[in-house]
């Protein structure tokens, strides 16, 4: 059956909503990583960061690398499906991924687009962006493993072994790229399966591709309406089918039954660990999308400064400060909990008044409104008119 007009249109809404989530929750965790709670407690009031605040460079809405990463997957991935799409011929789909993030290597490499010099991965829209070419503490697993000459196979069930590049890296570089293998309308099972291929162009341990593929699973259930809770449950089912799945499953096992303990807190949520790693920095996402958040009102940290006049906060909100106020790697927890957040309510419902100062932002919707289009064309004609 085909989707109806108000199916389209929130498929595309979910869509834009998830990249431009992830970003708000990349911006907003991006100066306190690193700071362990006590210390962004200590600068910013009890309740930490109650908003965009500014770098160590005096910058408001700077993204990291990890907005940087899913940008360059949302744009290999759209290429490696359009060209299946339009050829009905697959197999390529994974050397479209790997020629995406070598073009952002170019940009953690050069200051400017390098010339193109016939290179097969110098093509495509972003490289093209003067704001991407930064360096925004890119993982040094990422780093090293484009240096690898591997394109994984499109599509294979995953092994449960070590991958051939760093073996032993688990590191959240894996997952919080990894949310736009989850627009695909072949369902949450060709997500995990593609998601957790092309982590293993970086990333080797099976934890790290396994969570990478959970993810894009859940974004899949989200973008095509499923719930939160039914979205994370059916891709831990999911995830039960393959071999060595444990770790990743404990992970996201405990972030459930933590969000279903009464309110949520930072430290509660800070026993799921630092996010570091792919499953805690998945479990920490999750924990965030799914915990009983309070709404807080109008707040004056201990130094007397106001911190966010906005009252009162939305849950929303709530959850996007949740998953950045903790010791640890605060950006891609608030990446992949942004991601989340806006591929299930889309993105009229972000908080606004943030996304307005988040970096790169116009780039970001219109890459997201191309993947939905080439999903669905027929939802392109109404925008048109």
């Amino acid at each position: 059956m085909e989707p109806s007009w108000n199916e389209l249109a929130a498929y595309r809404a979910r869509v834009r909503g998830c990249l431009l989530g992830g970003a708000i929750g990349d911006a907003l965790g991006n100066p306190v990583e690193v700071l362990s709670l006590e210390a962004i407690r200590e600068k910013y009031g009890e309740a930490g960061v109650t908003g965009l605040v500014p770098d160590h460079e005096g910058v408001t809405g700077r993204v990291t690398d990890d907005t940087q990463m899913t940008l360059f997957t949302a744009e290999g991935w759209l290429r490696g499906y359009s060209r299946t799409k339009s050829r009905g011929l697959g197999g390529a789909e994974a050397m479209f991924i790997r020629n995406a993030y070598l073009c952002w290597l170019d940009t953690q490499n050069h200051p400017a687009p390098p010339p193109a010099n016939n290179l097969r991965h110098r093509s495509g829209r972003l490289r093209e962006e003067p704001w991407l070419y930064a360096r925004r503490a890119p993982g040094n697993a990422c780093l090293a493993g484009l240096r690898e000459d591997y394109t994984p196979a499109s599509y294979g069930k995953p092994a449960g072994t070590p991958g051939p590049v760093n073996p032993g890296s688990k590191g959240c570089g894996s997952v919080m790229r990894s949310a736009p293998f989850g627009f695909t309308d072949h369902g949450a099972e060709r997500a995990f399966e593609f998601a957790a291929q092309c982590a293993q162009i970086t990333h080797g341990h099976p934890t790290g591709y396994y969570a990478a593929g959970a993810f894009a699973a859940m974004i899949n259930h989200l973008v095509h309406g499923e719930s939160p809770e039914g979205a994370v449950l059916r891709a831990m089912e999911l995830l039960a089918r393959y071999p060595g799945h444990e770790e990743t499953t404990t992970a996201l096992r405990k972030a459930v039954d933590l969000a279903a303990d009464g309110e949520a807190t930072a430290e509660k949520l800070q026993t799921l660990g630092a996010g570091w790693v792919a499953e805690e920095a998945l479990a920490i996402g999750v924990y965030a999308l799914l915990a009983r958040t309070r709404i807080q009102t109008y707040y004056i940290g201990s130094q007397g400064t106001v911190c966010d006049p906005r009252p009162p906060r939305t849950p929303i909100e709530a959850a996007f400060l949740l998953s950045v106020n903790h010791s640890g790697d605060s950006d891609s927890t608030g990446s992949i909990c942004g991601n989340l957040l806006g591929a299930h309510h889309g993105d009229v419902r972000l908080p606004q008044h943030w996304l307005e100062q988040v970096e790169g932002r116009t780039t970001i919707a219109v890459l997201a409104d191309d993947c939905a289009s080439e999903v669905y064309p027929g939802e392109r004609r109404p925008w048109n008119h």
